[in-house]
């Protein structure tokens, strides 16, 4: 039975990413400037549109709920379906200040328990209970959309730190969802290398001391 080249593929072992051949099981790849960083969301047109036309998120974004930021692209494909998603068919490219980033990345708790971070289960959920931030570590994934042997940064923002992210941290949006149709297309059409040179150069990024997950930062 063939499958669509944009359905992720259950395969026995993960794929190996020709892109990186050696990569540790966890870590951060952005898109980065020496100022700033983008990551990606996905919305319904009603809240995208507008926010990429003016560059900030509306008054009707609520500032007030969690929101999850990737700066990776292809796993924001994977999450939204290139686009194709309910209330997630306008995808956004959401350039914002390091200091920012670095300052949640800080102030973050893993989204799940691990022993190796945290001394019990109490300790681990007081920690999330007062942290404006959560690391999660998601499979990185190819231009198939198939789980990569190791793992890419999603980052939760909640209370101080989602309503700094919209309206201090955002220095510009930008509407990418027809990079992600065409990015499809070339894929189901087979032409990965034209794809794969259309993606965003995304590079390891300096995480700071202490991001969960990651233990020492050398």
């Amino acid at each position: 039975m063939s499958t669509s080249p944009d359905v992720p593929v259950q395969a026995a072992h993960a794929p190996v990413d020709p892109a990186h051949p050696a990569e540790p099981h966890r870590r951060i790849r952005a898109l980065y400037t020496e100022r700033t960083v983008t990551v990606y969301q996905a919305y319904s047109p009603a809240l995208g549109v507008p926010a990429a036309r003016d560059g900030r998120f509306p008054a009707a974004w609520k500032r007030e709920r969690m929101t999850w930021i990737k700066p990776s692209f292809l796993w924001m494909m994977y999450r939204c379906g290139w686009g194709t998603k309910a209330d997630q068919e306008t995808v956004l490219a959401v350039e914002i200040g390091r200091d920012g980033f670095d300052w949640a990345l800080g102030n973050a708790c893993l989204s799940h328990f691990d022993a190796d971070e945290h001394a019990d289960r109490g300790v681990w959920r007081r920690e999330l209970k007062r942290s404006p931030a959560r690391v999660q570590w998601d499979p990185e994934r190819d231009l198939w959309l198939r789980a990569l042997p190791y793992r890419s940064l999603q980052l939760g923002l909640a209370g101080e730190a989602s309503r700094r992210y919209a309206d201090e941290w955002t220095l510009g949006i930008t509407d990418v969802t027809p990079l992600a149709q065409e990015v499809r297309a070339l894929v189901r059409a087979g032409e990965t290398a034209a794809a794969a040179a259309l993606l965003p150069e995304e590079r390891p990024y300096p995480a700071p001391e202490g991001t969960p997950g990651l233990g020492r930062v050398s």
